[in-house]
């Protein structure tokens, strides 16, 4: 069904006459279209739910392991990086028992070898859980932390490097999000990564994402959590209340057709990285109480990099999810005092009411991509020299979208870092915004499920484009 005209147009030209009981005729238009409910109010029990209690005690399993460096001993019982992703390998299987084998859970691995910081033959083993969609199991989101930790000298394979904050808060976060979502069920599938070798070289992600399009996985989001329990910042600021959400803008994966288009149509603001960001800051304004997000403009902090990276590297949707305010005292660090100052990245650096709440972000954020409807493919748009702006997409498999009700057409000033106008359109495939100049605004689409769980906007062509971009 297409939509030249806005929807009152559409009632009128629709519009259809009954005899009445005196035997005249009545005009009766077909009723407009039925709207979901702004939003999914189960999402609010799913960001309240984690546990900080439980997050502690992961923590603190983490950090008993004395260094988890990628490179330390693989065979002990009791330390080192092989009896760390064992013991995750064994949490998750556990979270998999208390639902009735929900999750399959798995390792994904690789040899590693001739690199500046894997100089050496090393297999590099990350531990994933899959709780499969039931309608669209080939759509993935992915929640992942890093396993590994290390000290000032990244090579230093035996000294203790905890390894708190990070990443033991992201793991742990990532374990207590499986707890929580695995008493759901959601349409599209939900992928819980403990990822190996960030500190050496971002490989864990690396081999994910290559067995990820090695095995056609449509994949919607990938949260990396990368030190989600710090709460005082270098600078002395203290902040419960804020995260940042770091996404790249244009795709590395662009091809030089595409940038020209781009170049005409705008979108660099725009990739599916950012419109994820701009989802993830909406949940966090609805469903998750007293937490502010940050969205910024960039991959990662200022000449850094983590574990969504290598996701990008491949065109899929990825972004960082980290606390505000970090405390470089404890990154990297020796464990020492020096001029009074404690430096380690150590368990009392971690506040685990923070990180859960944060977990509880990542949750309601999982939670609501995976029971929405896929989001649009083919987005186009036209208008040029017109009054009005009409947008054009592809409705997915019915079997793939279930619970599908329609899409929502959404436009914005292109200087608006969030979308500020919204119309609910119904189940169509086009719709035309009349008196709306396409040459002003931003636009975009999202589908939305009969739950009031919407797909994240999907800006037209393929800067912004969800679909099949990978390579």
């Amino acid at each position: 069904m297409s939509l030249p005209r806005s929807a009152a147009s559409l009632v009128l030209a629709a519009a259809v006459t009954l005899p009445c009981a005196a035997g005249a005729t009545a005009v009766v238009a077909d009723p407009a279209p039925v709207q979901p409910p702004a939003s999914d109010l189960r999402l609010d029990a799913i960001a309240r739910a984690p546990s900080a209690g439980r997050i502690e005690a992961d923590i603190r399993t983490l950090v008993g392991f004395g260094t988890r460096h990628t490179l330390s001993d693989t065979r002990a019982d009791t330390r080192g990086i092989g009896a760390a992703t064992r013991w995750i390998q064994v949490e998750f299987e556990r979270i998999s028992a208390a639902c009735g084998g929900c999750l399959e859970v798995m390792t994904v691995s690789d040899t590693v070898s001739g690199e500046t910081r894997i100089p050496e033959p090393t297999v590099v083993t990350s531990v994933i859980a899959i709780q499969r969609g039931q309608a669209d199991p080939g759509r993935y989101v992915i929640m992942s932390g890093d396993i590994d930790s290390r000290v000032s000298d990244v090579m230093d394979t035996t000294s203790d490097a905890p390894g708190a904050n990070d990443n033991a808060s992201g793991i742990a976060g990532t374990l207590e999000a499986a707890r929580v979502l695995s008493r759901h069920r959601f349409d599209g599938s939900i992928v819980y990564a403990a990822l190996a070798g960030e500190e050496q070289g971002l490989f864990g992600g690396r081999i994910l994402a290559e067995h990820a399009r090695a095995n056609g996985w449509r994949i919607e989001a990938v949260l990396n959590n990368d030190m989600i329990g710090n709460t005082r910042g270098i600078t002395g600021v203290v902040d419960n209340t804020s995260a940042r959400v770091f996404a790249e803008g244009t795709r590395v994966t662009e091809s030089a057709d595409e940038a020209r288009a781009r170049r005409f149509t705008g979108g660099e603001v725009d990739s599916p990285s950012r419109n994820l960001a701009r989802y993830i800051d909406r949940i966090a304004d609805r469903h998750v109480p007293n937490l502010d997000v940050m969205m910024v403009y960039r991959l990662d902090r200022f000449g850094r990099g983590g574990h969504h990276r290598p996701f990008n590297d491949l065109g899929y949707p990825a972004v960082r999810i980290m606390e505000t305010h970090e405390d470089y005292t404890r990154q990297h660090q020796d464990l020492r005092v020096e001029d009074g100052i404690a430096y380690g990245d150590t368990i009392d650096g971690v506040d685990f009411d923070y990180a859960a709440k944060l977990t509880g972000l990542n949750a309601a954020v999982l939670a609501g991509l995976a029971a929405a409807p896929p989001p649009p493919a083919g987005v186009e748009i036209e208008g040029a020299v017109t009054a009005h702006t009409t947008l054009r997409w592809q409705r997915p498999d019915p079997a793939q979208a279930p619970g599908l009700a329609g899409y929502r057409v959404y436009w914005r000033l292109t200087t608006e870092p969030q979308w500020t106008h919204s119309r609910w359109v119904g189940d169509v495939g086009e719709y035309t915004l009349e008196n709306v100049v396409i040459d002003n605004y931003f636009f975009g689409v999202a589908a939305v499920g009969r739950d009031g769980n919407e797909s994240p906007v999907v800006f037209p062509g393929a800067a912004g484009n969800f679909g099949d971009y990978h390579p």
